[in-house]
């Protein structure tokens, strides 16, 4: 399992003496204890695809964080965020190009925007980005 792996990097990043790599580690096995917390109240477990989701979020979090140090130079913190960023990557399943996407669209048999949108949640949850699914749906209507 991804945690898994999540904690023996972490667990390595401390021997390594890596205190970025080891920052991120641990804002990552955070949010997923908090989100381990809130499906456990409704009965489930934090699987893969919900890391992933964590992932995503925190990818694009560290992006806007980047943005700003560039912004306001600080050229040392820019390289510790793409370093976090290529360490969160890694973790990442292949995610789906936009053909990809557009041949699983064409094979579905309902194409409304609203079934579109619920079979990729069910089946490719943390393999694509929902927004290029739906901008790929409407393009297609």
């Amino acid at each position: 399992m991804l945690y898994e792996e999540i904690k023996k990097a972490n667990i390595q990043a401390m021997k390594d003496k890596d205190s970025d790599a080891r920052s991120f580690y641990s804002v990552i096995l955070n949010k997923i204890m908090l989100e381990n917390i809130k499906k456990r109240e409704k009965g489930g477990e934090v699987d893969d695809a919900d890391i992933s989701n964590i992932l995503q979020k925190t990818i694009k979090e560290l992006e806007e964080e980047k943005e700003n140090y560039i912004k306001v130079g600080n050229d040392n913190q820019v390289t510790i965020i793409e370093k976090q960023i290529q360490i969160a990557k890694n973790y990442l399943p292949k995610m789906l190009t936009e053909e990809e996407i557009k041949n699983i669209i064409m094979s579905l048999e309902d194409k409304s925007i609203p079934s579109i949108m619920k079979h990729f949640k069910a089946n490719y949850n943390g393999k694509c980005d929902n927004r290029l699914v739906s901008e790929i749906a409407k393009s297609l209507q």
